[in-house]
């Protein structure tokens, strides 16, 4: 049997990778200096009332490998293989803090991924992974599916400004419109694991609609699109916007979910995403 690990950045809800029987592990939120695991000290509600308040912006640090060594050692004694789904390297250290803690329980069989996403896309990854390893599959077989999914992923996101990127070092090629786009709202996107500047609109209610038109010209109906929608701070937009695409993508519902709060620390309140696979 494998086992599936994730963490806090695939943007599923904690109840819902519990009841999946999937490991979740924390990411570190900082706040003048004080370190909050984002399962159990502090969730984006809490998070977004703390930073109105706070004098600087926060901080996230990837999970310690001591996180993952007990779990490692546990599925030793059942004698099980572990897969690891992580957020893309480009974004987070969680990919290099699973590797020291497989290092340091060496007669873990432990696979470790580096997905290239984060979000809503990286909870598709999970889920998958996870449905896969409960019909038997191994853990190699398992691996390149995923592998193969996620380079059909298409990530498309909003943000309401580009400090929170820029000062985080997440901005990756987005970088030549800061201080250049004054008023102007950036449609951005995930190219290989790194953030994208797509295009730029004048207002939020603009850019919500050419990233409405994006999806739709790329995105396949039906539900193998695995499409979700994510936000932070705008829940009815996100409602709406799924209800919309739903309708348009011949799709009875799209999951919306709540983004975390170590992927709010670096795209900002407001942010809303959407994700999706091709067919090909």
């Amino acid at each position: 049997m494998t086992k599936i690990i994730a963490d806090t950045t695939c943007g599923l809800p904690l109840d819902e990778l519990e009841g999946l029987g999937i490991d979740v592990i924390p990411q570190i939120i900082i706040f003048d200096e004080k370190p909050y695991r984002d399962d159990t000290e502090i969730d984006t509600p809490t998070f977004l009332s703390k930073l109105k308040e706070a004098k600087e912006l926060p901080k996230t640090a990837a999970p310690p490998p001591a996180l993952y060594e007990p779990i490692f050692k546990a599925y030793v004694e059942a004698g099980e293989s572990i897969i690891i789904l992580t957020p893309s390297t480009e974004l987070s250290g969680t990919f290099r803090s699973a590797e020291i803690a497989a290092e340091n329980v060496p007669e873990a069989d432990v696979h470790i991924l580096d997905t290239r996403t984060v979000a809503g896309g990286l909870g598709v990854l999970v889920k998958m992974a996870k449905i896969w390893a409960d019909d038997g599959m191994a853990a190699e077989e398992i691996i390149q599916k995923i592998k193969d999914l996620s380079q059909r992923e298409v990530v498309y996101f909003l943000v309401d400004t580009l400090e929170y990127l820029y000062k985080g070092g997440r901005i990756g090629n987005a970088s030549y419109l800061v201080g250049s786009v004054l008023q102007m709202k950036p449609i951005l996107g995930l190219l290989d694991g790194k953030v994208n500047a797509i295009e730029k609109q004048r207002t939020s209610t603009k850019a919500l609609m050419r990233l409405k038109e994006l999806v739709l010209e790329e995105c396949p109906k039906g539900e193998t699109s695995y499409i979700t929608v994510n936000h932070c701070g705008g829940e009815e937009r996100a409602k709406q916007l799924a209800v919309d695409l739903a309708e348009a993508l011949d799709i009875d519902s799209i999951p919306v979910y709540v983004v975390p709060p170590a992927i709010v620390v670096h795209a900002g309140p407001g942010v809303i995403e959407v994700s999706f696979f091709k067919n090909s």
